[in-house]
Parts: C-alpha cells; structure tokens; sequence
C-alpha cells in the first residue's frame, strides 16, 4: 500500500510484478554495493493501533509510513538516494514497513534513536487523527524488574523481587533522612545491606544497597546503586532533599499533625507558581511527603497511603529540571521533616488526628495533577490521579475508623432488638437493607440506592449487621463524620467509611483479647494458677506493622 517509489506496482494487484521481482529491486541496492555484502541488511518494523481506535484508510497508513521512514532517516524528504522501503497492510489495524539498510549512492543510512523518532511521529498522527494519545518516553519511569528477577522471586516464594523491597526501602529512608548520616543509618535499620563508594579523599560518591540472602550464580551479594533502582535515587538526588535544613524541632502527635495540615494546605497554592522547574521541585518534596505519611499513618489506612505514595512516586518525577528552591517545596520538606521526629507511632488520637492532613494531602495530590496536565505530561498527570484516588479512599477508611472510636459497640440483644423493632422498609417491596438507608440518611437515599456502588454499599452493612451492631446507628455514625455533598460517589464513600469501622473494630476486639489473654497466662505469677474459659483470640497485625524487621517481602 505504500514504497519508496509511488510507480512500484503492487504484486497483489497487479498481472505482471511478482513477489520475486519486489524483493529484486529492494535488494538491488545491496547487490550494488562495491566489497563485502553486509550478512543482514533487512530492516523491519511493526506500526499497530489498539483495538478502541478507528480504523484509518490506506491513504492514511501511507502518510504514516513515509513520515516515519523520513524521520528515522531511512528515506529522508528530498533525498532520492535514500533506501528503498515498502509498507504492507494485511490487517485492519496495523501495517508491517520492510527496509534494505543500504541506500542507493552506496551509504549505510544513520538508523540512531529510530524508535524514539517513530514516537514523535506517532504521537503527532495522534492528534491528527483523533486517535487514543499515548505517552512519550520522558525517562522518569522506575527501573523494572528483569525477567531472571522476577523467576528468581518466585523460586525463592517472594511477592516481589529484591530490585522492588531495596526501591521502597531506599526511597523512604531518603524521604525521612536528614542527612548522609541518617540516610544510611535508616537503610541499615530497615534491615538491608548497603556499602558506600567513598573517593580518595574521603568524599562519599555514591552507594549501592543489596537485600539479605540475595546472591547471584558465583554466590556473591547482588548489589544495586541507587541510579539503578529509580532516576531520583541516586546519592546526588537523594541529597537534594536536605540541600537546605528543615524549620521546626519536634512536636507532640497531635501539634505535628495539625503543623503539617496547614503547611500542606498552604503549599497546595503555591505549587508551581514560580514556573516550570521550580514546579518540578515541588512535586519531588510532595511526593516525599506521601511517603513520609505512609509510614507514620495509622494501621487502619497504612496500606491504602503507601499504594498511593507508590503510584505518585512517578508524578514527583517531572521530565523537567528541577530547582531545589520554592515556597511549596520548603513547606513540603518540613511537613516532611516534623511528622517524621514527632510521630512515633499510630493511637487512637492519631486516627482522629489525621483526617485534616489526609484531607489537605488529597487537595495537594489533586493541585500537582493540574499542574501537570497545564505542562502537558500526561503520564505523571495520570500518575497523580490515580494516586489521588487512593488517597480519597484512605481518608474515608480513616473517617470510618474515627466514628467507631467514638461510639461505642452496641450488645448484640440490644442490636437484635433494633433489627427486629426499628427498621423498617419505607418503600413497598423494598430489600430491609434499603429501609436501612432511607431510615439513616433520608437526604441521600434516593442517590445512594440509584448508584452503581450500591451493591458493595449493602453487603457492607448486612456484615455489620451479622457482627451484631446497629446498621442503622452505624450508617448514620460514618456518614456524620465528613460532609458528604461533594463526593462523586455518595455510596463509595460510605463503603470506604464502612471499612473503616470494621477495621477499627476489629482491632479493637483483638487488642481486647490479646489483654485479656496475657492477664489470664501470666497475670498471677503461678502457670496454671486461672482457669481458662475459652480459646485465647488469634492475634491479628496489619501488613506494614512489623517492626524491626527490614522491609517487606510483599506489598
């Protein structure tokens, strides 16, 4: 459907040209060439629109296939003597472009970055032809696993590979470190192993951290340096981050977060105001802030705010250059800084306390998306997005948890009696649960039951209901914790806010057993002194809660 030549005649279509006779004239370039033939001198590649996209006409196909063969310099505009080239098209939704690497004055054509000069051809016919956009390589992506990692992990029962643990537990040791001193002091803690490469005059130029029983074929420790795991972890980025020192000393729990909300707030207004790279820079400080909050948050949201600092971790990675100065970027380093001297752990007042940080760090996360889609980089747009999202479900699951500290657990006879006596299903031929909705939140009843997330929404209640509590109560508990009018999803929300509660419960009626079983066991001094009535409940922990145990084998 397309060659170098418009008058090569198609062997398909035409009585007199042959496959036979098309490969002679591609190839007579080569035979053309004075001493040794090159052993391979075919070039092929593959141009393919997913299945969502409309179908585009031959004439279409051709356009692309002579700019793409004129930008990787196989056969330059205006150039005659470029190398001969035809695009077949077998299929509805891509076509097949075969080249012969010699051109016709004798040259070899300069076939460098050919792939990335393909892209922004491709990228261009996007817009043209309304087709999906896709993204640019910007070289901000993590590195990946290789496949022998991958094997690896699994032949050793890992969720992960080592190049993923030593990624997460470098990043968060730099995110909270204050210095070279406490960079490595935190790696060394979080139980992996890292040796510096120091110069001869004792400067320490860069690092490389290896995973505890990590070996390769001669039994030797496979060691990464921080480049090799993400483009931001090398020891000169990593010490950008306290280029200049954070404000502020240590606080109690209860001041740090409410310090960090209003730093973040206000940071989210001035995010990218003094242009491009500076902007850059403040997406990195806020990106080390999520993940600074992933691991002082409480247990009850803990996994949902690491998957988010996870996901934006390619959003704090701008495909700009970055100043490290900038109101944003202070403030974001020091809300960084104080949660990580003030917070020792997660209690109840913590829960209660990190909704106002979660809710200015989802206003922050949704700030950067803007500012990346203004500049036009739509992965890292993308990137915030997604994180955003998990940040909008980790402060509703805080919320829930919050309500259930505040109230207290209903006895299973008083809660039967409700079932029994108080629920009632207002609408004819209503499912009870419904009646539960229309009963607790008459205001969003309506919106709620015509939701696409209604389904999850009622199982969520009728487990709250089989743990013998007021669904009622409950509902009306969680929804009373946050406003609730400006949620795209009101039912969402309020499974999110349900999962929280049960959570929270849950833990609660660990902890409880966990006491009572260490009062009972050792509590006289004497074994066998109590008589027990029942089995001790299992202990429950949270993925993310252990200490003292190097990172995690598993997301």
């Amino acid at each position: 459907m397309a060659a170098w030549d418009p008058f090569v005649e198609d062997p398909a279509r035409s009585p007199t040209m042959t496959l036979s006779d098309l490969a002679l004239l591609l190839d007579a370039p080569v035979h053309a060439l004075l001493g040794r033939k090159p052993s391979k001198h075919v070039y092929h590649v593959a141009v393919r629109n997913p299945p969502e996209d409309r179908e585009l006409s031959d004439p279409e196909w051709e356009r692309v296939a002579r700019e793409m063969m004129a930008a990787v310099g196989v056969d330059p505009h205006g150039d005659d003597q470029g190398c001969r080239w035809v695009a077949v098209r077998h299929a509805d939704d891509h076509i097949h472009i075969l080249a012969t690497t010699a051109r016709q004055d004798g040259r070899q054509p300069n076939l460098r970055q050919d792939i990335v000069k393909m892209h922004d051809v491709a990228r261009r016919f996007e817009a043209e032809f309304g087709l999906r956009r896709l993204t640019h390589g910007d070289k901000t992506p993590r590195k990946w696993s290789k496949t022998g990692e991958a094997e690896k992990a699994t032949r050793r029962g890992l969720q992960e590979t080592a190049r993923e643990t030593l990624q997460r537990a470098v990043r968060e040791a730099a995110a909270a470190a204050a210095d070279d001193s406490d960079f490595f002091a935190r790696i060394g803690a979080a139980g992996v192993r890292v040796q510096q490469r120091i110069a001869p005059d004792g400067r320490v130029t860069g690092y490389s951290v290896a995973l505890p029983g990590d070996r390769d074929g001669r039994q030797k420790p496979v060691w990464f340096s921080g480049s090799r795991l993400a483009p931001d972890l090398s020891l000169p980025r990593v010490r950008e981050r306290w280029a200049s020192p954070a404000a502020g000393g240590a606080l109690t729990s209860m001041e740090a977060w409410r310090v960090a909300e209003e730093k973040v707030r206000q940071a989210a207004a001035h995010l990218g105001a003094g242009g491009l790279r500076q902007g850059a820079g403040d997406v990195a400080a806020l990106g080390d802030l999520v993940v600074v909050v992933a691991q002082v948050s409480p247990r009850v949201a803990r996994e949902l705010i690491r998957d988010a600092a996870r996901e934006f971790e390619r959003a704090s990675r701008a495909p700009a250059a970055r100043t490290l100065e900038g109101q944003a970027r202070e403030l974001y380093r020091d809300s960084a800084s104080t949660l990580s001297r003030s917070i020792a752990g997660a209690g109840h007042g913590d829960t209660r306390a990190v909704l106002g940080l979660l809710a200015a760090l989802v206003m922050a996360v949704d700030a950067s998306r803007r500012w990346h889609e203004a500049q036009e980089f739509r992965v890292q747009a993308h990137a915030a997005g997604r994180a955003g999202r998990l940040l909008r479900e980790a402060l509703e699951v805080t919320a829930g948890a919050a309500a259930s500290l505040r109230c207290k657990p209903l006895r299973k006879e008083a809660a039967a009696r409700t079932r029994t006596g108080q629920r009632l299903a207002t609408v004819p031929g209503a499912r009870p649960v419904a009646g539960i909705v229309q009963e607790a939140l008459p205001a969003h009843a309506g919106t709620i039951l015509a939701d696409p997330a209604w389904p999850a929404l009622r199982a969520r209640l009728e487990e709250v209901e089989d743990a013998g509590e007021n669904p009622t109560a409950v509902l009306a508990a969680v929804a009373a914790q946050r406003e609730l009018t400006s949620a795209q999803s009101v039912a969402e929300v309020l499974t999110w806010r349900l999962d929280g509660w049960r959570k929270q419960r849950g833990a609660a009626t660990t902890g409880s057993g966990e006491r009572a079983s260490t009062a009972s066991a050792g509590g006289a001094g004497r074994a066998g002194s109590v008589r027990r009535t029942g089995a001790p409940m299992p202990a429950r922990s949270l993925p993310g809660d252990e200490q003292g145990k190097g990172p995690e084998r598993g997301r």
